[in-house]
């Protein structure tokens, strides 16, 4: 098409249905000419230069290794240079400890693929609770072929450390499995479309044993295949031996439920009330007010009951917690005889601690700078003697993770520290607030030079993401300090970087996430709006300098921003993203999210759905075809929970349209995270920052 004052209208997004076909030929000839275009562009000496960069980065030996704790070992996945695919490891807590922590590799995932002819990446492990006194002998161990959802589960023998001949191996499909028995697994499995909801997850739970195919199993749970998925898992602490289950209704509704003595008990609760177990407690987070038994409980609390006597008479203990304006419970976890709760001030970091044995006193843990996220988490609530231990990790955006470890009413310790990974002097992090289009105040943190000169001239980044209740909090990203504030422009100026608290997060709890579903889904695109445009009245930035990111439903945020907001940036990279609201519930998984935009199939839905579908809006609110930004549009073909096909049609409306500075980027493998493998995760973040630089810089 040819270039216009304006784009022009296109009766649909019929005429590109060609690039759905994943697979497609046709489709990935368009894919592999927009790819290698991308990178004849980007892909020069700087740009490698970078991307090493990047990777040394994330190589470091002297990372931070995060483990687990099972019985008397430490468990963690490492991925390093001589390490691509990476490994799985265990040590003691004395090794751990020291400079140089002697592993013992239990599966090399590179030597395995030289030997096996086929590459897997590391998912996860589940491994089997041995007979008291005993060692851990069994694991199961998901693989993905391809970085994707879909994984292969297999029965691993961590003495032999080798997997199990003629053990389970469950095939490539989207699967949940957790032991039961030596010799049982509790299995979730989309293996045929039988059984697989439209949200393509599993719509069973099935008891298989050893020997077994899935479908010859017995169905222990099933729900409506309009329904999201049957979540499930076998919980086998002592004394508790339970198998709990999830009826996904949808994004933020659900049922719960609970076999005791072989019989099915649902929990009684509101849908949008999430339920969670611990031993003898249940847990209760209503997502909006719940009347229970009299009893007023407000959204974004969190109340406990003994499951037994709830189960009886729905009597609840006790509210732990109640949010205000400014407060919002992020996370919990139980140790021993504690209740640690993460809550967030204005996003900034607190911790309190509940005695479960003292009437649910409540103390709070001493934390010192509120600019640092904090979380906490026990270690093994079931070791006898370390029953009251926590792990503790401290971070923020300048400041090198710390990993410490404490017991509740004493000091944590520092057990290891990460040096710094890019040169932060001279930066400063500040928390500011910009008006959105309602009045609301709308939090964002920026990290910027100390001596920033406000004359409107600084490249600037901003990232966002404002949906399913999603917090974004202060971490140290190397790869982003090292990709993005590292570089300096031309007179010397450093790069400043942005991360906003929008809307349709979790930042202020439920009500600042349901403040932007659905219809109200504006919300949050205004909110990031508002945002560029303190960045701009305050004198950090202007237009021409202002680049912003974001990924999946971050995507669909930086679609919106392309779509309807592209007079207030220059470069925006926007990647794995929904972008057509009008097919997204047809493709991958994209049904699950209904609760979160709203259905495309129901007229009134429509309506709105398609104010907020990019690809829709290119052309029902068009502008001049060179007032768009610079546009990087990136997925893979791998990725199965959002699918290549949404970034694949807007790239080519856009330049359709005339749009000129547009550009596809899309490897094979990466899955919705975008890669596999340290030396992909750098290629595609330099990708990223390459092009966004270039254009604001």
């Amino acid at each position: 098409m040819a270039m216009t004052e304006h784009v022009s209208e296109v009766a649909s997004t019929d005429p590109y249905s060609w690039l759905e076909g994943i697979h497609d030929e046709t489709a990935l000839e368009w894919v592999r000419n927009q790819t290698q275009r991308t990178e004849s562009e980007l892909y020069d000496g700087t740009f490698h230069a970078n991307a090493q960069r990047i990777k040394t980065v994330l190589d470091a030996q002297d990372r931070i290794p995060m483990v687990n704790k099972r019985g008397e070992h430490y468990y963690n996945f490492w991925r390093d240079s001589a390490h691509r695919l990476g490994l799985w490891r265990r040590t003691t807590w004395d090794s751990y400890l020291s400079d140089n922590p002697q592993w013992e590799v239990l599966l090399d995932l590179d030597l395995h693929a030289r030997q096996e002819g086929h590459e897997w990446h590391f998912a996860g492990s589940a491994l089997l609770r041995p007979a008291s006194g005993d060692a851990y002998e069994r694991a199961l161990l998901r693989l993905s072929p391809d970085g994707g959802d879909q994984v292969r589960i297999r029965e691993f023998d961590l003495t032999s450390k080798s997997f199990v001949p003629d053990g389970f191996d469950l095939p490539v499909a989207k699967t949940q499995a957790s032991w039961i028995d030596r010799d049982t697994l509790l299995v979730g499995s989309a293996t045929s479309e039988q059984y697989t909801t439209r949200s393509t997850y599993a719509n069973t739970l099935r008891r298989l044993s050893r020997g077994m195919e899935i479908e010859q199993a017995p169905i222990l749970f099933e729900v409506d295949k309009e329904h999201v998925a049957a979540f499930g898992y076998y919980d086998s602490t002592p004394g508790f031996e339970r198998i709990v289950t999830t009826d996904a209704i949808d994004f933020y509704n659900s049922t719960a439920g609970v076999f005791i003595d072989g019989e099915h008990h649902r929990i009684d609760v509101p849908t949008d009330v999430q339920v969670s177990l611990h031993r003898q407690w249940v847990l209760f987070a209503p997502q909006t007010q719940w009347e229970h038994q009299g009893q007023q409980i407000a959204a974004g609390s969190l109340a406990i009951a003994r499951l037994d006597a709830f189960l009886e008479s729905g009597s609840i203990e006790k509210v732990l917690f109640n949010p205000d304006a400014h407060t919002a419970l992020e996370s919990l976890s139980f140790t021993a005889n504690y209740l640690l709760l993460t809550v967030l001030h204005d996003v900034a970091s607190q911790v309190r601690i509940i005695d479960l044995a003292d009437q649910f006193s409540q103390s709070d843990m001493p934390l010192e700078d509120p600019m640092l996220s904090v979380s906490v988490g026990a270690v093994d609530d079931e070791d006898p003697a370390h029953g009251d231990d926590y792990w503790m990790t401290i971070t923020g955006f300048i400041t090198p993770t710390t990993l410490l470890r404490g017991t509740v009413g004493t000091q944590a310790e520092v057990v290891k520290k990460s040096p710094d990974r890019f040169d932060a002097d001279g930066f400063e992090v500040t928390q500011h607030f910009a008006t959105s289009a309602d009045g609301t105040r709308v939090p964002y943190f920026q990290v910027a030079a100390a001596d920033l000169v406000h004359d409107g001239k600084n490249p600037v980044l901003m990232d966002g993401y404002g949906g399913f209740q999603h917090s974004m909090t202060p971490g140290y990203a190397a790869a982003m300090g090292t990709g993005w504030l590292s570089r300096r422009t031309d007179d010397g100026r450093k790069p400043v970087y942005v991360m906003t608290n929008i809307r349709g997060g979790g930042e202020y709890g439920p009500a600042w996430h349901r403040a932007a579903l659905r219809e109200k889904r504006h919300r949050a695109y205004e909110d990031f709006a508002a945002i560029a445009q303190d960045l701009v009245a305050r004198g950090v930035t202007s237009r021409a300098h202002l680049a912003a990111t974001g990924r999946s439903n971050g995507g669909l945020l930086m679609g919106n921003m392309i779509a309807g907001y592209p007079h207030l940036f220059g470069a925006i990279s926007c990647g794995v993203p929904l972008l057509d609201m009008q097919r997204y519930t047809q493709l991958a998984a994209g049904h699950s999210w209904i609760a979160e935009y709203g259905d495309p199939e129901v007229p009134g839905d429509w309506d709105f759905l398609r104010t907020f579908s990019p690809v829709h809006r290119l052309t029902d609110q068009p502008h001049r075809v060179d007032d768009y930004p610079a546009s990087l549009i990136w997925t893979t073909t791998s990725d199965d929970r959002v699918g290549p096909s949404q970034a694949r049609i807007m790239a080519a409306k856009m330049m359709d349209l005339g749009i000129g500075n547009v550009r596809y980027h899309e490897p094979q493998d990466g899955g919705h995270a975008g890669s596999t493998d340290n030396e992909s995760t750098a290629k595609m973040l330099a990708t990223s920052y390459e092009f966004l630089w270039r254009q604001v810089r």
